[in-house]
């Protein structure tokens, strides 16, 4: 973390700051010092974990009350955040995981779990990229990072959760350009692939074996990452040769699988 993120100077904004992974990853920023900017939608949750932060040293939170879906919010409130000191890093944590049969007989419901995986997250990330270009960057400062989860189910549709899986494969290549064009103005876009994760999203699921991590875990990765400048993190790492192996599997194979 630079000095400017240290002292607190430079804000880190995380998007659905009440998720697991974003508050093992805030918590790291909090006893570093850092000022971190919560957004989320549920007024109680969010104020709990500002509380938290505060506690475990944070420079400053500030909280932002908003609904992801309410996309005519959003220009305001990507405004709002370079009100005082440009942020550093912009961490987007937002997303829900979908029942893939109830979205098989309900297109509502599929169209539900895309805007919340995915339109919702372009909608901030086109309003973000413009005021991006639109400050210049100071040479004492450097440019923001844009870091956004992602999944290893957006690299190959499958059977038991392509709805999931189409949605998150739209964000990475949409993640792919926006890294393209804001390259150009020194800023930089992490695309995050996690594998299972046991969280409160994940509940319902059985687990068990050494596919699932942490939340902890997870947050300590994306931190290297950003901290690294990398691209595309795949978390915990042996996801990456897992799907590498999947992707490789001729489709007239992979269709009669069940996966």
């Amino acid at each position: 973390m630079s000095d400017s993120e240290g002292r607190g100077l430079r804000p880190i904004v995380v998007f659905g700051a009440t998720s697991d992974v974003a508050i093992a990853l805030s918590r790291r920023y909090a006893e570093e010092g850092a000022s971190l900017i919560l957004i989320g939608r549920n007024e109680s949750r969010l104020m709990a974990v500002a509380d938290d932060l505060r506690v475990r040293g944070a420079a400053s939170v500030r909280t932002l009350l908003q609904d992801s879906l309410t996309y005519e919010d959003h220009p305001a409130l990507i405004e709002s955040l370079f009100s005082d000191h440009r942020p550093a890093r912009f961490y987007f944590f937002q997303g829900s995981l979908p029942d893939q049969k109830a979205c098989e007989a309900s297109f509502e419901l599929t169209r539900e779990a895309v805007e919340v995986n995915f339109l919702s997250i372009v909608s901030y990330l086109t309003w973000l990229a413009t005021a991006l270009e639109r400050y210049p960057l100071e040479n004492t400062t450097g440019g923001a990072t844009i870091i956004v989860v992602s999944s290893v189910a957006g690299d190959r549709g499958r059977g038991s959760n392509y709805v999931y899986g189409a949605s998150k494969g739209a964000l990475t290549v949409f993640l792919q350009g926006l890294r393209n064009r804001l390259y150009k103005v020194n800023h930089g876009v992490l695309t995050v692939k996690p594998g299972f994760i046991d969280t409160k999203m994940t509940a319902d699921i059985d687990k068990g074996g050494p596919l699932w991590a942490k939340p902890q875990k997870v947050a300590d990765d994306i931190r290297r990452a950003a901290d690294g400048g990398r691209m595309v993190l795949y978390t915990p790492w042996f996801w990456q040769f897992i799907m590498l192996i999947i992707k490789s599997i001729p489709e007239t194979i992979f269709k009669r699988l069940s996966l």
